[in-house]
């Protein structure tokens, strides 16, 4: 749900994960496993500070797509575009927005179409001008690895988040 709750399923507990990654490979693993769950026109958002594996989560999620090429930050570009066999997703990371006015003037809106996928790292910083999240996955530096929280904000969102509880 766009306001922050959690969906509750029928016993009404909340539609959500939390993991912890012990290293890179568990988060790239995370990745390429919320992958399958992924249809055209979800949203999902990924939080964390720096250095918490957002990126890499996302590389996972290409990997688990079947994307084999050169994953690259989008933090300088934006928005960082791959053509999959069955979809397009855009990745976006947003850490240089100062005003999320600038994204609507710059047309950003338009890649959030019902024939793609995005994942929106720092979507805090553009808050205003994206649309709510289907899935957030929160990332938090945990010891030696990270804790990754995972919460479904749709009926969408709900059906890719339940696939990673079994």
């Amino acid at each position: 749900m766009a306001d922050g709750t959690f969906l509750h399923t029928a016993d009404h507990k909340p539609a959500g994960v939390s993991r912890y990654l012990a290293n890179e490979a568990e988060t790239l693993a995370l990745g390429a496993e919320l992958a399958p769950g992924l249809k055209p026109g979800m949203v999902i958002y990924l939080s964390g500070n720096l250095g918490t594996g957002k990126t890499t989560l996302a590389r996972g999620v290409l990997r688990g797509l079947g994307y084999t090429g050169k994953v690259k930050s989008p933090t300088f570009t934006l928005v960082e575009l791959y053509k999959l066999s069955r979809l397009y997703l855009y990745h976006f990371d947003f850490y240089r927005v100062e005003d999320s006015r600038e994204l609507g003037d710059a047309g950003f809106r338009e890649y959030f179409s019902p024939e793609s996928v995005c994942l929106v790292e720092w979507p805090e910083n553009a808050a205003t001008g994206l649309p709510p999240a289907d899935v957030k996955v929160l990332l938090r530096v945990a010891g030696a690895g990270r804790r990754v929280e995972i919460s479904a904000e749709t009926e969408a969102g709900r059906n890719c988040v339940d696939r990673l509880n079994h």
